[in-house]
């Protein structure tokens, strides 16, 4: 691809549906490059909006509206960085072949739906995966769980950060999991998929990029990324999380077959649970993750550039520099346009660093910002991390 001048006759437009913090740095490497950006989310002053060319304020699940959006903008490139988008415009607009999706439109289809990337890796390429089953009812929800077996996790099949996900011990509970679930859709969707508990050592974030050298597609792997997560939602991370050659080499084929499934060019988040030497797929996001932000600190190319690059068809540089770590922080308050304090303090930890997402409104539970910080070891880099994230106040502004 010919990269052009922003603004001009010869720029290459990249559009970003969905401009939270990880199309930001998606949106600041693109621009590193040449691209002209814009942004597009359901809400004004979005991160990524604040870096863009231009943007825009829509409901992403309109098809009548998106498509209206991506006609007047004629991108060359649409990145979906969220799931709630009217993905049949997607498919059509890359069916007459007005625009590269990335990393394709059938992958943006499948991806967003739990459902539909379940079906794919565990019943139609054999993978690995924990037992599980879909409801449409608080019954069948019951009848599900008492099928698989108590514990199950009961997700929407379409959320993100935890929403909407909680875990039941009881089949009492099902209808209070089965309206939770409800309200934490990223759209209205009345079905959930209902997952046996595993018995796993750690839960991993392998990083794919599937980017082209010479002409043709090529597959790499970050080293694994380790987190924690609390209510589905990730806390943590750190890089790298230590594993045996077994399980990292059946960590890097069920990614590989998972990916070359979807096709396309780009970076894959592939969640996946480790025990020993045994590996289950959990999940995948076409788009970089947010347990990969660790990699500002740790590898030679972020995700976000690794994203950006291989979008463009450009080479690609895997390997990790740094041991690393990252720790959220989160909201703490319900305001509108906050600040923030301890930041000094935050960055006199040794090797920390902080993105500030610049959300337009806190709530007690939103990520608004992520710590960084490297170390000679891994607990040593969480340490950091953790201790810099402390150490940031959010206030009402």
């Amino acid at each position: 691809m010919r990269l052009g001048t922003p603004l001009s006759d010869s720029a290459v437009r990249v559009l970003l549906l969905g401009a939270g913090e990880l199309g930001k740095e998606v949106a600041i490497e693109l621009q590193r490059l040449g691209a002209e950006v814009i942004a597009v989310d359901r809400y004004p002053n979005a991160p990524a909006m604040q870096v863009a060319h231009r943007s825009h304020v829509i409901p992403m699940t309109d098809a009548h509206i998106l498509n209206g959006v991506i006609m007047v903008e004629a991108p060359h490139i649409i990145v979906p960085e969220i799931e709630a988008i009217a993905t049949d415009v997607l498919a059509q607009i890359e069916a007459a072949g007005l625009a590269t999706v990335i990393p394709t439109a059938r992958a943006t289809q499948l991806t967003m739906n739990r459902e539909g990337i379940r079906r794919l890796a565990a019943e139609e390429l054999g993978l690995p995966t924990s037992p599980y089953a879909f409801a449409t009812s608080a019954a069948e929800l019951a009848e599900a769980a008492h099928r698989i077996g108590l514990p199950v996790f009961i997700k929407p099949v379409m959320s993100s950060s935890g929403k909407g996900q909680s875990m039941i011990d009881a089949l009492e509970d099902a209808a209070n999991a089965w309206a939770y679930a409800q309200s934490g859709g990223r759209v209205e969707t009345a079905t959930v998929i209902v997952e046996g508990r595993i018995d796993f050592d750690f839960e991993i974030t392998l990083l794919t990029v599937r980017s082209l050298r010479d002409g043709a597609v090529r597959t790499d792997f970050c080293a694994p990324i380790g987190h924690r997560q609390v209510k589905g939602d990730y806390v943590e991370s750190w890089q790298p999380q230590a594993m045996t050659p077994a399980a990292l080499a059946t960590a890097q084929d069920i990614a590989r077959k998972v990916t070359d499934a979807l096709g396309g060019l780009g970076v894959f988040g592939v969640e996946l649970f480790v025990k020993g030497d045994e590996v289950w797929f959990s999940e995948v996001s076409p788009r970089p993750h947010d347990t990969g932000l660790v990699t500002l600190a740790t590898q030679t190319m972020s995700e976000f550039a690794l994203h950006a690059r291989a979008i463009l068809g450009l080479p690609v540089d895997v390997s990790q520099r740094d041991i690393g770590a990252s720790a959220v922080i989160y909201g703490g308050v319900d305001a509108v346009g906050v600040a923030f304090e301890g930041v000094a303090e935050a960055l006199s930890v040794p090797t920390a660093d902080l993105r500030l997402f610049g959300k337009p409104e806190s709530y007690v539970s939103r990520r608004m910002g992520v710590a960084t910080a490297r170390g000679e070891t891994v607990e040593q880099a969480r340490e950091r991390a953790r201790e810099a994230a402390s150490r940031v106040r959010v206030v009402p502004g």
